[in-house]
């Protein structure tokens, strides 16, 4: 603290130097039962003036610190104030928003030198920092001791240290605004497929139908999202179409309605509906599940909600070279064609890091990977790195049986960017000891008042406990009429952040197709007890 305050000091005396009969300033002794509210009274100046001066020093300072104040020359006299700038007196009128502005920058460039860093901005709270962050209120509290007093505009706040190869640079968190008597009109495009449903009991509907759980709970969860967003002071119309099985019905919507009026289309849930209905209008299209076809995607106007998959081998890639230190990495492979290019891809760019100069492959033999062969290469004593590139469920099961076994001064950290049906038959114990790390899409967090908030509202309209898909409706329609709440158009909001709702993340694109898709994922590790913790 006091290495920087001089840092701060000299920066002072180069600036009253170098701008000769400019406003100069000065450092003051507090006294005894003095704040800097009191301070900026006296001095006539304001208290936030006095705060960006010193961002290192509470509203509440310390006995006999030293505080830098504009020199007013109204209250406080010679013999209160330590003067070692300069053999003249230095005096000042006002404080210049040049200087102050000059200071920010210059603890914000010494602050991003070892912590991730945050400029506070309009209805931001604590809460959201700490989701948007992955850190605790305590964890920005141990390192901002002025967040006792409240989140203001431009605090400049330490988030956390950095970590090697980790730019400091502030993320950017998308600010949720609600423009006065903002009015929109959505339109929803589902397969309900009523008519064909329509003399099926409904209890035999949801027992034999997947599509009906899915398109019922999406809904629902939709729903949700515009009931609460209407709460807030949305007025928001919402057409709700059944766009039935075949490309017949979509055409017949268009023909007898006009869709060009919506302020967005979510759905249709098939990608060449999606695809179709995108061509015709000029609205954006939310394509809100994940399809293999979605890569072929073109429109401009058509928005991807899920990320691609190469998107999570490239998220892996980027957590395991900012945070690998030392050890071996190797990846294990099945020998087919999608495993060999991740395994390409994934060496690639992580021998492209510093401090990692080698990373081994390995590949089964008639189908098996014998223990002894990971023993060659895996080392005692030190960090083993295993990352999975298969989807094969016998030969991923055999894999993680196998490092299991291995001798006890052996330990093995395994990675997946493809947690799926390869890992769903394993038993979560057993992830839990090759500490399973992995990409996912979406992070459940039941302690968190988002995730209580929605629950306790689904429950309370549908009288049980909301799904995966109705999460999924729910956030994406959420976020979709929240951003649009702005008055903004969604491109231009999803230039202004990353957002996160109740288990998803979204933080939207262009690719170089011009199509704007999701990159917004987690990585998630198994604990011993079971539980999972978001690193990132």
């Amino acid at each position: 603290m006091k290495h920087l305050k001089f840092f701060v000091f000299l920066c002072i005396l180069t600036f009253t130097i170098s701008c000769g009969q400019q406003k100069k300033y000065i450092q003051y002794k507090v006294k005894e039962g003095e704040t800097l509210k009191t301070i900026a009274k006296r001095l006539d100046v304001k208290t936030k003036d006095l705060v960006r001066l010193n961002p290192d020093v509470g509203r509440n300072p310390e006995v006999n610190s030293l505080i830098i104040i504009p020199n007013t020359g109204k209250t406080v006299s010679k013999k209160e104030v330590t003067k070692k700038t300069t053999d003249k007196e230095v005096k000042v009128d006002t404080v210049s928003k040049d200087f102050i502005k000059d200071v920010s920058k210059q603890k914000l460039d010494s602050l991003s030198l070892n912590f991730i860093i945050h400029d506070v901005k309009a209805k931001e709270t604590i809460y959201g920092l700490t989701r948007f962050y992955n850190v605790t209120e305590q964890d920005l509290l141990t390192l901002n001791p002025v967040l006792s007093e409240g989140l203001k505009i431009g605090q400049i706040l330490k988030i956390r240290p950095i970590i090697k190869g980790e730019t400091s640079k502030e993320k950017t968190v998308y600010e949720d605004v609600v423009t006065a008597d903002v009015s929109l009109k959505a339109t929803l495009m589902l397969p309900f497929i009523t008519e064909e449903n329509d003399s099926i009991k409904a209890n035999e509907l949801f027992d034999d139908s997947r599509l009906a759980n899915i398109v019922t709970d999406f809904y629902l969860g939709a729903m949700i999202a515009v009931d609460s967003l209407r709460k807030q002071g949305v007025t928001i119309d919402v057409n709700v179409f059944d766009t039935q099985k075949n490309s017949t019905k979509i055409k017949e919507i268009i023909r007898e309605n006009n869709l060009e009026e919506s302020d967005v289309i979510i759905g249709p849930l098939y990608s060449e509906e999606a695809s179709y209905i995108a061509k015709q209008v000029n609205a954006p299209v939310i394509y809100p599940m994940y399809s293999k076809s979605q890569s072929k995607f073109t429109s401009s106007n058509l928005i991807k909600t899920s990320p691609e998959k190469n998107i999570f081998r490239q998220a892996l890639a980027t957590f395991i070279s900012d945070t690998f230190t030392n050890g071996t990495i190797m990846l294990v492979g099945d020998n087919k064609s999608t495993s060999n290019t991740a395994n390409i891809s994934l060496k690639n760019a992580l021998e492209l890091h510093d401090s990692i100069n080698n990373v081994r492959v390995l590949k089964p033999k008639n189908g098996y990977i014998d223990k002894n062969r990971f023993l060659e290469i895996l080392k005692p004593n030190q960090e083993n790195w295993v990352v999975l590139t298969s989807d094969d469920t016998v030969l991923v099961a055999d894999i993680i049986n196998s490092f299991i076994s291995l001798p006890e001064d052996t330990t093995v950290r395994v990675f997946t960017y493809n947690k799926e049906k390869a890992f769903d038959k394993i038993s979560n114990l057993k992830l839990a000891k090759v500490n399973l790390t992995y990409v996912s899409d979406e992070y459940v967090n039941e302690e968190s008042i988002t995730t209580k908030l929605f629950n306790s509202q689904y429950f309370k309209k549908n009288n049980a406990l909301p799904s995966f898909q109705a999460t999924k409706g729910f956030d994406i329609t959420y976020d979709v009429l929240m951003r649009l709440a702005s008055g903004n158009s969604l491109e231009d909001t999803f230039k202004e952040g990353a957002s996160y709702r109740v288990e998803s993340k979204f933080d939207y694109y262009k690719n170089k197709s011009d199509v704007i898709e999701n990159k917004g994922l987690f990585i998630l590790k198994y604990n011993k007890d079971l539980s999972l913790t978001r690193l990132k």
